[in-house]
C-alpha cells in the first residue's frame, strides 16, 4: 500500500493506525456536545493529543443534512479564529473545508493537510493545494459530498477523486469512502452496505479513512441521540479496523485510542 504521510505522521502500510480528533468551530453540529468556543480550542487540543491523536481536523461549518448554511465569509473567520489558537503548538493541523477561498485564509497559518469531503471536485481547491504542497484527505464525490449512492457509485467517484489527484500532480493522500447520510438520495442502508464491504476499497493502494462517529446510521439502528451513539460508534470503528482503515476520524479521541489498541494487540499490528 502506498502511505501517506502528514507532518511526520505516516498513515498506512506498515504503520499504527491513526487517530484524527475532530475540532469542531460549528455550533450548527448534529452533534452539539462536540461545539469547541474559540477559547477553548486550545485546552481542547492539548487534551486530544495527550489522549493519542496523531492528527487535529479543525472545521468550522457543519456539513450534516438540513444544517443551517452560513456563509463563507463567516466560515473564514470561525476558521481563522481557531487556527490562532492552535498556532505555534506543534500540533498536526488538517483543515476540514471545501471553500478555495477559506483555504487562502488557513494557509496564513500552521496547517498540515486539507481535508475535502467535495474530493478535488473544484479546480480553484485543488490547485491552492497542489500548489502549497499539501497532503490530503479526499472522499468519494463527483460533484456533491454525497452524490455517491451504494458501494458501486462509490468505487466509481474514487476513480474520480484518484484521476483528479494524479491530473493535479498530488501523490500524498489518503481515500475516504464517505459513509455517511450526505444527501436525501442515501439512506442508512446505503451506510451499512459500505460499512459491511469496507475493505473493498483496497483495491486502490491508498490508506483509507474511517470516519463513522456518532453518524445518523448509528443512531437509527440503536434509536439513539448523538449524545447516546459512542459505544455504537466504537464497534463499528473496530469492523472498520478489521476491514483495512488505516486513520479514524473522531470526536471521542480517548475512547477510539483504547479501541485501536485493543484491536491492534489482538492482531498483532505493530
Amino acid at each position: 500500500m502506498q502511505q501517506c504521510t502528514i507532518n511526520k505522521v505516516t498513515i498506512g502500510g506498515d504503520a499504527p493506525v491513526r487517530v484524527m480528533g475532530v475540532i469542531n468551530c460549528s455550533p450548527e453540529s448534529f452533534y452539539v456536545d462536540s461545539f469547541i468556543p474559540t477559547k477553548e480550542i486550545h485546552a481542547k487540543a492539548v487534551e486530544m493529543v495527550e489522549a493519542g491523536a496523531d492528527i487535529l481536523d479543525l472545521g468550522a461549518r457543519s456539513t450534516a443534512p438540513h444544517a443551517q448554511a452560513i456563509s463563507g465569509t463567516e466560515e473564514a473567520r470561525r476558521i481563522d479564529e481557531a487556527l490562532k489558537e492552535l498556532d505555534g503548538t506543534g500540533f498536526t493541523v488538517s483543515v476540514d473545508t471545501m471553500s478555495p477561498w477559506v483555504l487562502d485564509v488557513c494557509l496564513k497559518h500552521e496547517i498540515h493537510a486539507v481535508n475535502d469531503i467535495a474530493g478535488f471536485c473544484s479546480e480553484a481547491y485543488v490547485k491552492r493545494v497542489a500548489d502549497a504542497g499539501l497532503p490530503a484527505i479526499v472522499m468519494a464525490t463527483d460533484y456533491t459530498p454525497g452524490d455517491a449512492v451504494g458501494v458501486e457509485a462509490t468505487h466509481t467517484a474514487l476513480q474520480t477523486v484518484i484521476q483528479r489527484c494524479s491530473s493535479a500532480g498530488i501523490d500524498n493522500y489518503v481515500l475516504d469512502p464517505g459513509i455517511g447520510l450526505w444527501t436525501p438520495f442515501r439512506s442508512v442502508d446505503d451506510d451499512w452496505e459500505l460499512s459491511r464491504r469496507f475493505d473493498e476499497f483496497l483495491r486502490y493502494d491508498r490508506p483509507l479513512l474511517a470516519a463513522v462517529s456518532r453518524k445518523s446510521f448509528i443512531g437509527n439502528l440503536l434509536d439513539r441521540l448523538p449524545q447516546e451513539r459512542l459505544a455504537g460508534s466504537l464497534a463499528v470503528t473496530m469492523t472498520l479496523l478489521q476491514k483495512g482503515a488505516a486513520m479514524v476520524r473522531t470526536h471521542d479521541v480517548k475512547e477510539t485510542v483504547d479501541t485501536v489498541r485493543v484491536f491492534e494487540h489482538l492482531v498483532k499490528r505493530r
